[in-house]
């Protein structure tokens, strides 16, 4: 250990912008087996890791580090599953730039921080190639049931902690294959589908039970769930793109980010997709305009890229400093085609179908309560940008669950997330509990994780009461 003033600071190779913009494969290589051992070398072993304190899992970064710098991989790998039930996603899709590896020590020394990320992909692809990640075995079978609306990261997490302990589970989803937006809205490039099927593999072989094409408050009732559950786990993520009510937003060609990620995705499974073959969803020979800053906006410019489009555009209010999405996000769209409008936003759209956004030039002012500073209007800057394909990638809003499903006592917040306790997830109605981007609003896949598996220890706690209750 302790290597970094000797050993400098190197990722995994990266393909070439011109042949990974042929394809949705992932476009970072795999560390070798020495150079992983050489990269988890240079960590500097902190008495208080800051890697480990801001990682939403507290995972225990640095033991694992240690382990894989000595060899023993099975073991780094059952330290890093010990906190996170999905290590080779969040190694793939987590923004360490802003987590772990943005707060590592040497970084801050100058030295270039421990690639964290790589290693955690590497350590747990080894896992699988070697046949260490097993169906989960309970030591003992529970006669209780949990049902979990939604199959995304916060449903599986407790899905898998909640068998575990023995508990049968049930998870029902709207759509036709498991991983929520792991499998439909994150794309290939960063996250290839059979990493996602396998997890999901894994929990059908360990005894969870999925009932997809399931839309609740129609094919089957939040009541009927609840009636056939000890206990039930809302984890249904956010869908409800933010509206625009600009001039000309409905115009043909204006679409929303997660119906153009999801057609993109399902091609991925080689299904027919009409949506794409009528063009209506597809960027091929289009001039494209995505408007937004965050990952969901990057995955869409990268995925019309890869698509054919003869133009990629982003439109950003604020500048690159200030926008939400993952900065190597942003230099890996660069790198493939991708132009970047900063402090340009939409006033409104031209054409029908559309053939242009009517957009307004920006400057940043004070800062706002977010603590950044605000964009505002630059007056006569106007101009139109042309576009056959303008998408929506503004962020999710939570759907208003208690009146699609007819449920009465499920409190909201004025946003229209879930109320729920952070800390369990209980909500407002006996054995419901809620967790993830349903409660907390529009986050990260490492948060719903740690949602998903706080929320399984309360309703543990739950069903343990209930026990004891029903024994006296």
């Amino acid at each position: 250990m302790l290597k970094f003033v000797s050993i400098e600071r190197d990722m995994p190779s990266k393909r070439d912008a011109d042949q990974r913009n042929k394809d949705f494969n992932e476009i970072y290589a795999e560390f070798a087996d020495e150079k992983a051992k050489e990269q988890a070398s240079r960590c500097s072993q902190c008495g208080v890791p800051y890697c480990q304190a801001h990682c939403p899992l507290s995972n225990n970064i640095p033991d694992w580090l240690r382990m894989t710098a000595s060899g023993r991989l099975e073991e780094a790998y059952a330290i890093s599953q010990s906190t996170n039930t999905f290590p080779e996603i969040c190694g793939r899709i987590c923004p360490q730039d802003r987590l772990c590896e943005g707060n590592c020590v040497i970084e801050q020394s100058g030295h270039g921080t421990v690639t964290i990320g790589s290693v955690e992909k590497y350590i747990t692809d080894t896992a699988w190639e070697q046949g260490w990640v097993k169906p989960i075995t309970p030591a003992t079978e529970r006669d209780q049931s949990v049902g979990i609306i939604g199959a995304g990261p916060g449903g599986l997490a407790a899905a898998d902690m909640l068998r575990r302990a023995g508990v049968q589970v049930t998870v029902y989803d709207r759509y036709d294959r498991a991983g929520g937006l792991l499998t439909y809205g994150i794309p290939g490039f960063k996250l290839e589908k059979d990493i996602v099927m396998r997890r999901v593999e894994q929990l059908e072989q360990s005894g969870v039970e999925f009932v997809l094409n399931c839309n609740v408050g129609e094919d089957l009732s939040f009541d009927a769930i609840r009636g056939k559950h000890d206990a039930v786990l809302i984890a249904t993520g956010v869908y409800k793109t933010r509206v625009l009510t600009y001039p000309g937003v409905t115009a043909e060609g204006i679409v929303r980010a997660i119906d153009y990620l999801t057609v993109s995705n399902k091609l991925s499974f080689g299904d027919e997709v009409p949506e794409y073959e009528d063009g209506s969803l597809n960027a091929k020979g289009k001039k494209v305009v995505v408007i937004g800053g965050g990952d969901t906006a990057m995955d869409c410019l990268r995925t019309a890229i890869r698509q054919g489009a003869t133009s990629v555009k982003c439109l950003y209010r604020r500048d690159r400093a200030n926008m939400p999405g993952s900065q190597r996000e942003v230099q890996n769209a660069e790198e493939e085609g991708v132009e970047f409008d900063w402090l340009t936003a939409p006033k409104g759209f031209v054409g029908e179908p559309v053939t242009g956004v009517m957009v307004q030039k920006m400057r940043l002012g004070a800062p706002d309560a977010s603590g950044r500073r605000a964009p505002e209007v630059i007056e006569g800057a106007d101009y139109v940008e042309e576009a056959d394909l303008v998408i929506k990638a503004l962020g999710f809003e939570p759907e208003d669950l208690p009146k699609l499903w007819g449920v009465d006592g499920l409190e909201v917040t004025r946003w229209g997330t879930i109320r729920a306790d952070f800390q369990t997830g209980q909500t407002s109605l006996d054995g419901v509990f809620a967790v993830g981007d349903i409660v907390r609003g529009a986050s990260l896949v490492v948060w719903a994780i740690k949602d998903g598996r706080d929320s399984a220890e309360a309703i543990l706690d739950y069903l343990n009461d209930a026990k004891a209750v029903a024994a006296e």
